[in-house]
């Protein structure tokens, strides 16, 4: 059973019959209302009257309670009247209310020989289906299970109306609890989804206090980190313009009654403002783009339980400055889509050192954005980002190349080492592709197209991973077989076996991966997002991968030192597992252990610095040490450098001239 009590003042005079003012109650079913109407004092002793529908015109037909005898007290069945003479008030009040008590009530002065005194009034009766409640405990110590609880209240709400009151206490609990949705989130997606879920829940609150007048309405809610403007017009409305909409550190204009004249809405629309005063303070505008400033506190506009939403004019918003503006650095007007800030739809009309005026052609959560210019460290490192990465696909493809002209000495070509070199080539011409992109901008409206990009490179760099477990695995049964004559390990393990074992692989990492959890893909850089531990679907196979080869680096290891004890040390065979062994795992030590390093870069410039330059020339690395290193490729290189020098030596082009004309004084004789 929920008590509301309103208060609503009528000033009778004996010159008018009517007042033409509709005021407007609002009630809850099973609560109660009061009522005090004014009288002047020479209607002292007159009769008074509680009467419903078209009693004006139809006499004391409608009565529904009247004062009889001068008493003060009239009771009937739920109706009360009580006329408190000294301060010329008469109270109606109306308890257990029900569906059918809304409708239109008239307060009446009855006058001997003359028209009676009419007032009238508008009560509007609201279902409680949804009562939101928060227990003590979570008041005392709020926890992640309580505000889930709240939210899931929230989320069930549908058309009920709600009292001010209770929206102001959920609110508070939602925004000021230390385990809120907004208070303890460190990881970006974290802040993003708290701060989505914020909105929603704000947005449903607030939408619960529209309550469909006939008039006009205004309610306004301010607690330590939000403040409301709720404004609804009505049909019978007689404003001409909708009063600005303000907040300690915003403003807004819009065309509200434009809105509610569209033809679907039938003369009734309702308009929420809202600004979150401790945004500036929330780590999600320092984690979102490093190169954004929040130069405004973020407000939301929506125009709740009104049908036709299509604005007639733009809606202009007026936002306090909360920074000192850089002269140097561009401001923007910007809204909040799901997980990022643009600008599409708005734009700066006017600026000053204090306030920015924008103009919107849609409602949504607006932010003033300052972009700061980077600094020259980051402008530095992206550049040295992208020249290494072009630096290290030169000598990829110069490590290919050299190995195709070497693919009949298989100490060179070597299956698991040509697919290494592939996927770690498309891995990083695609990375340097998204960065080029995302520099430019291209990429951030894309968001399908990053998480596409950002799946591939998922795809590409860990089957580079499997790649160099499968060189490990094949060395480490070369080398158990050292003893043995006739090892069948070559006919087993074929090109085409392990093609597709390698690719496979990591194919179904990232098959399941995407199936579980689709939308970890696309993150800012175009990579895998932080949220709900996504990471791991790389990081996991990756660890595991490192692992495994050191355990099978020192598997080997152990092989050749047993192979050495017992056999002639200066066996060729001996010597050029060695010689592989030591290559395959330089190679590992290059191209797994600077992952290592990138969990150490987040504190760190001079190790990010590191991490770039590491993983750029990975392709640099298995060139100086496959090829430059390799006794064999420095061979075939001089054969194909003499065999340059024998086609084109003047010797060599003399005796082709000779020849040439030699044959043709024959053909002549």
């Amino acid at each position: 059973m929920r008590n509301v009590s309103v208060i609503l003042f009528f000033s009778f005079t004996a010159a008018s019959m009517f007042v033409t003012a509709v005021e407007v109650m609002r009630g809850y079913l099973g609560g109660s209302v009061s009522i005090d109407c004014h009288y002047d004092a020479q209607y002292t002793s007159f009769v008074k009257y509680l009467c419903k529908g078209k009693c004006p015109y139809l006499g004391s037909a409608d009565v529904v309670i009247k004062s009889f005898n001068n008493h003060f007290t009239t009771k009937n069945e739920r109706f009360s009247l009580y006329d408190n003479k000294l301060a010329r008030i008469f109270t109606v009040t109306i308890t257990g209310l029900e569906a059918n008590d809304a409708g239109t009530y008239w307060c009446v002065v009855e006058r001997d020989m003359m028209p009676d005194i009419y007032s009238e009034w508008e009560l509007e009766v609201f279902k409680i289906s949804v009562n939101i409640k928060v227990p003590e405990a979570c008041k005392a110590d709020a926890n992640q299970e309580c505000t889930d609880n709240i939210f899931k209240q929230i989320e069930s709400i549908t058309t009920e109306v709600l009292p001010k009151q209770e929206v102001e206490d959920t609110l508070k609990f939602l925004t000021t609890q230390k385990n809120s949705l907004l208070v303890g989130k460190t990881k970006q997606d974290d802040v993003i989804s708290s701060f989505n879920n914020i909105l929603k829940a704000t947005d449903k609150l607030v939408s619960t206090l529209v309550k469909k007048v006939r008039t006009t309405s205004s309610i306004s809610i301010s607690i330590k980190t939000i403040e409301a403007r709720v404004f609804e017009v009505g049909p019978r409305c007689s404003l001409k313009e909708i009063p600005q909409l303000d907040t300690l550190d915003a403003k807004m204009d819009i065309d509200l009654i434009g809105i509610s004249q569209n033809e679907m809405n039938q003369g009734h629309a309702a308009v929420a403002f809202m600004s979150y005063t401790n945004s500036s303070n929330s780590s999600l505008f320092s984690t979102t783009i490093s190169t954004m400033k929040l130069l405004s506190t973020v407000v939301s506009a929506t125009l709740p339980r009104t049908r036709n939403t299509r604005l007639t004019k733009p809606v202009n918003f007026t936002l306090k400055h909360t920074a000192e503006l850089n002269p140097d650095d561009a401001v923007s007007c910007m809204y909040w889509k799901e997980t990022d800030w643009v600008t599409d739809g708005c734009t700066l009309i006017e600026t000053n050192s204090t306030h920015s005026v924008c103009s919107c052609d849609h409602l949504s959560t607006f932010a003033l954005i300052m972009q700061t210019k980077p600094s020259e460290s980051d402008h530095l490192l992206e550049v040295l980002s992208m020249v290494a990465e072009a630096l290290g696909l030169v000598f990829l493809v110069l490590a290919l190349l050299t190995f195709a002209l070497c693919r009949r000495n298989p100490r060179v070509f070597n299956t698991a080492r040509i697919n290494l070199c592939i996927s770690l080539l498309l891995a990083h011409f695609l990375f340097l592709l998204t960065q080029i992109l995302l520099r430019y901008k291209y990429l951030q409206p894309l968001k399908l197209a990053c998480a596409v990009m950002a799946g591939v490179l998922h795809f590409l760099f860990l089957s580079a991973f499997v790649w160099m477990f499968i060189e490990a695995l094949v060395l480490f049964i070369a080398v158990k077989n050292l003893s043995r004559p006739k090892s069948k390990h070559k006919e087993l393990l074929t090109w085409k076996l392990l093609t597709v074992v390698g690719y496979m692989i990591a194919l179904i990492v990232v098959g399941v991966s995407a199936g579980v959890l689709p939308e970890g893909y696309g993150s800012k850089q175009c990579w895998l997002k932080q949220d709900k531990g996504f990471k791991w679907s790389f990081l996991g196979p990756v660890s595991f991968i490192l692992a495994s080869n050191i355990i099978l680096f020192s598997l080997i290891a152990i092989s050749l030192g047993c192979s050495l004890a017992h056999l002639n040390s200066n066996v060729s065979q001996i010597k050029q597992a060695r010689t592989v062994f030591f290559k395959t795992m330089a190679q590992f030590v290059i191209l797994g252990c600077p992952w290592i390093l990138g969990f150490f870069t987040a504190d760190s410039k001079a190790l990010e610095i590191i991490f770039v330059i590491l993983l750029s020339q990975q392709g640099t690395f298995i060139f100086i040490v496959h090829c430059v290193l390799s006794n064999e490729v420095r061979q075939e290189y001089r054969k194909l450098l003499g065999s340059f020098q024998a086609n084109f030596s003047p010797t060599t082009i003399t005796e082709a001239h000779t020849t040439q004309g030699g044959s043709t004084d024959l053909h002549t004789s």
